[in-house]
């Protein structure tokens, strides 16, 4: 597995992410037995970065991926594990410096580790960026200098949150940012900002290459934001890989690992059938190449809703 510098923290990680979200039971019960094999198989084929959050499965994804970790017996340095605060299954959101601070005691001891590489502030837009700028940075910055995080990030949907933020605060204040559903074969709007963010020396982190599921054979869940209009389109996409006898999970997986300013991308995993079908991908790509042709009729079907999103977080002043 292609390993990727991460802005610049001196952290390398691979290239395919493990996004924890599906151990917390979010898309269906994950046994245990599956879950530990799915780590397992994702470290023994060169996957090191681990994404949680307590708000997946109101904090059970993160007690599982510790537990897996443990379980695999492998040694700290080998990994990269990420975490978040400020959103939380029962709470809501609450970036206040007192509940940030006793967050990430609680994720630490969740995931059985005396310090995890990054804490993100999870979902941003979710209160006035002015906090996150004010208080919530500052907070994350003690955190940092006392050793329980080694970095920081902020992640969220809207594009505009990130420069809002990095304009506001000292350079060096944010290590990273964590972007999802804008750099895909529907959404490359991502693209725009890499320049921008590479000139604050912030390291990026894109997630959920398949859009939340858009860019599937089984499609969205009920509750997914996307306008219908969307939807119907990447339906049409994968109906049109489909009867070529391709996938366009595959392709979509490829897609997004193309472009190496994108230091790792986070796809959601709860078996090692589906960790060995991601790694596969990826193996893929490096040694032959993307599917040309079928990228270009899937670009032209998705043409017309190209970089459609939908609206996430509270109205900003």
């Amino acid at each position: 597995m292609e390993l990727r510098e991460l802005g610049g923290t001196g952290l390398r990680v691979s290239a395919v992410g493990f996004g924890a979200s599906p151990l917390g039971n979010v898309f269906g019960d994950v046994p245990r037995d599956a879950a530990r094999a799915a780590v397992r198989r994702a470290l023994d084929l060169g996957i090191n970065f681990f994404d949680t959050s307590p708000y997946y499965g109101g904090t059970i994804s993160e007690s599982v991926l510790g537990d897996c970790l443990r379980h695999a017996a492998v040694p700290r340095d080998r990994v990269v594990v990420a975490t978040k605060c400020g959103r939380y299954k029962d709470e809501g959101f609450d970036f206040s410096t007192d509940r940030v601070t006793r967050s990430i005691d609680e994720s630490l001891a969740r995931l059985g580790l005396d310090y995890v590489d990054i804490l993100h502030a999870h979902d941003i837009e979710f209160t006035h960026l002015d906090q996150i700028v004010n208080e919530t940075i500052p907070a994350l910055q003690k955190i940092k200098e006392s050793g329980k995080a080694r970095f920081i990030g902020i992640t969220g949907l809207p594009l505009s949150i990130y420069p809002y933020v990095l304009d506001r605060v000292a350079p060096g204040s944010v290590d990273l940012i964590l972007s999802y559903c804008h750099y895909g074969i529907n959404d490359t709007s991502l693209v725009e900002l890499l320049p921008y963010l590479k000139s604050k020396g912030v390291g990026v982190i894109s997630a959920s290459p398949l859009s939340m599921g858009l860019l599937t054979d089984n499609g969205p869940p009920e509750w997914h934001p996307a306008p219908e209009e969307l939807k119907s389109a990447c339906r049409a996409a994968a109906d049109h890989c489909r009867k070529k006898g391709k996938s366009i999970t595959k392709l979509a997986m490829q897609y997004s690992l193309m472009n190496n300013e994108v230091s790792t991308v986070l796809v959601g995993m709860n078996s090692s059938e589906q960790v060995e079908e991601n790694v596969a991908a990826a193996l893929e790509l490096s040694t032959s190449g993307i599917d040309e042709e079928l990228l270009r009729e899937v670009e032209a079907i998705l043409e017309p809703v190209k970089n459609l999103t939908w609206p996430s977080g509270i109205q900003q002043a």
